[in-house]
């Protein structure tokens, strides 16, 4: 499975996610006969929620989690000067 210093895991085909915390990002390898790739998502208490609506490959999953981390630090920014009202 995924690293200590990753922010997510890796479950690949035939292990088990045996401990999971609340929102943690997961990969679940898919087996090559049903086209192989990564089903990837976050975990919860009750569910796995996908994050994407189809397989993806790893390179791509660990890019969305690497564009999301380069935004993460500017949600709270608000720019007064981008909404002006039309006078």
């Amino acid at each position: 499975m995924g690293g200590k210093d990753s922010n997510f895991k890796v479950v690949y085909r035939g292990e088990k996610l045996e401990n999971f915390r609340e929102g943690e990002w997961v990969f679940f390898q898919r087996p090559k006969e049903c086209g192989g790739g990564y089903w990837f998502g976050r975990t919860y208490a009750f569910c796995f929620w996908l994050e994407f609506g189809k397989p993806t490959s790893l390179a791509q999953g660990m890019g969305y989690l690497l564009a999301l981390d380069s935004i993460k630090h500017r949600l709270e920014e608000f720019d007064d000067d981008q909404f002006g009202l039309p006078f």
